[in-house]
């Protein structure tokens, strides 16, 4: 049962997990693998409104992907790009990613060995992801300029896609752990997190919702 207060803290998390980033144009945009194939279909939004003349499809498989995506996150969404009119030559696969830092790390490597200088990047993630994947970009490849992107859904209608609330309240529990936890690791950079986001992720890991954190030790 979620209750009330668990989806108040929820839509806490998520309205802090968002960046709220106006896209506007960049070197190249980065679609970061995940089970969520919107990632693509917004990514090829923003090419074909001219964000940036370059993707980098970033995606290994996951134990939630391998059976939906058997031929890895990248891959797919290159397939999916190009049956919604993205020429090939403008998409790049990087098919090894299996984490957010080895995304942008791999992403950041294959641009370099095909020579293109990138000074800016759109980051195109799930939206409870845009947070994160601002942070780790800004960690591991500091020298360019970091827009985040995702689908513009509500709460609700994230839920209503994914059809498993308590699956996207563990999620959001999960992603704000790694806020928490990963810049003393090096994996991100630090960020000001308010009291009640931090009062809200405590409600809801004491309600249970911990699927997705990952062990502290």
């Amino acid at each position: 049962m979620i209750s009330a207060q668990d989806w108040s803290d929820a839509q806490l998390l998520w309205d802090f997990q968002q960046m709220h980033h106006e896209p506007r144009p960049c070197s190249v945009g980065i679609g970061l693998g995940s089970h969520d194939l919107g990632v693509a279909d917004v990514t090829v939004d923003l090419y074909q409104r001219g964000m940036f003349p370059l993707i980098v499809f970033t995606g290994a498989t996951s134990r939630t992907t391998e059976g939906r995506m058997p031929r890895g996150e990248a891959e797919h969404y290159r397939e999916r790009a190009i049956e919604l009119g993205v020429p090939a030559s403008a998409i790049l696969i990087e098919p090894n990613a299996r984490n957010t830092g080895e995304n942008i790390q791999f992403s950041r490597d294959l641009l370099a060995e095909r020579g293109v200088d990138a000074s800016s990047v759109l980051l195109v993630s799930k939206p409870y992801e845009e947070r994160r994947a601002y942070a780790t970009t800004r960690k591991l490849w500091p020298e360019v300029e970091v827009i985040s992107a995702s689908a513009p859904m509500t709460l609700s209608e994230y839920v209503d896609s994914i059809q498993d609330p308590r699956l996207v309240l563990d999620m959001l529990v999960g992603a704000q752990q790694r806020l928490l936890i990963y810049p003393e690791h090096g994996f991100m950079i630090s960020q000001e997190i308010p009291e009640p986001v931090i009062a809200a992720y405590d409600r809801l890991r004491a309600e249970g919702f911990t699927s997705r954190i990952v062990p502290t030790g």
